[in-house]
């Protein structure tokens, strides 16, 4: 059994830099700001253009379908507009901040609205987590070098176990600021993975 009388299920899963036990009762799936703005269906167009295709959309859905058959606890977090900061915003109508249609949140997901890159900055994610006792948080999302990034180091400064999936997760940018995340990630805050190896370690509990 957990600290919280809550029973454990652990799941051994391949990483880079190494591979990384997680307890699937901890843990959460990060499903950063996969909305219209960023995948060319609204007025917003993100950094350079559309970042979210087809490829993004599919696996994160398939982690996500995955995620609620485990038991695990999935979140939402989405770029609001932010009326002070109109030269730095990418979301200008409100059609921009909604969840792409394939991956629309269930009942019982939760969402998060945020107006900096950060999911914590200004909002209640962590006092929602800390209630849950999640300890691992797999990130998913866009933009890995700015919005992902800035989330995930957040989580490590306060004391969460992060994991970056690299291709459930895309750029702004070119190709080498991808790398450079991936490379933070593994040598300094946390794990970096792939969505097979995650969709094994949650299929098989």
């Amino acid at each position: 059994m957990g600290a919280h009388g809550t029973k454990k299920r652990l799941a051994k899963l391949e990483a880079r830099p190494e591979p990384v036990e997680i307890d699937l009762s901890r843990t959460a799936l990060i499903i950063v700001d996969m909305q219209n703005a960023f995948a060319g269906r609204g007025e917003g167009s993100g950094f350079v253009g559309p970042t979210i295709n087809g490829d993004l959309i599919e696996r994160v859905k398939s982690l996500v379908e995955t995620a609620r058959t485990a038991a695990i606890k999935v979140v939402y977090l989405k770029m609001m507009k932010d009326p002070e900061r109109k030269s730095k915003s990418l979301i200008r109508t409100v059609d921009d901040t909604k969840i792409v249609d394939e991956l629309s949140p269930f009942s019982g997901d939760i969402v998060i609205h945020k107006t900096w890159y950060s999911g914590f900055r200004g909002t209640s994610l962590d006092r929602i987590l800390r209630e849950s006792h999640i300890e691992h948080l797999i990130f998913t999302g866009v933009v890995t070098n700015v919005c992902v990034e800035s989330t995930l180091r957040d989580s490590y400064f306060l004391d969460y176990l992060p994991i970056l999936i690299s291709d459930a997760t895309n750029n702004a940018g070119p190709s080498f600021t991808q790398l450079a995340t991936e490379w933070n990630v593994e040598s300094s805050f946390g794990w970096v993975t792939t969505t097979g190896h995650v969709l094994k370690a949650l299929s098989e509990k």
